[in-house]
């Protein structure tokens, strides 16, 4: 969590702005000071839709297959590649 000192709010906010607003954009929360002392909180209005702000949340629910970098079997490549004659055939 980012923090800015209100006696350089002036500087600090014009001049980084864009920065600080891209910043809370991502889910960052900025905390404004005066002296020393926490006054107000920067935040976003909506839950971060990027991608960066849901890195990890799904850790530990999913195990990657030993074989999942293998070639896949001719019938699925050939569904991938629409080719007729391994088509699936439904009865």
């Amino acid at each position: 969590m980012a923090t800015l000192q209100i006696e350089n709010l002036p500087n600090d906010f014009q001049r980084n702005l864009s920065e600080l607003l891209s910043r809370v954009e991502l889910g960052e929360e900025i905390i404004i000071l005066n002296q020393g002392v926490a006054i107000a909180k920067l935040i976003s209005i909506r839950p971060s839709s990027n991608r960066r702000a849901s890195l990890g949340l799904d850790r530990g629910k999913f195990i990657v297959p030993e074989d999942f970098n293998e070639p896949l079997p001719p019938e699925i490549l050939a569904a991938f590649e629409g080719n007729e004659e391994y088509r699936y055939i439904s009865t």
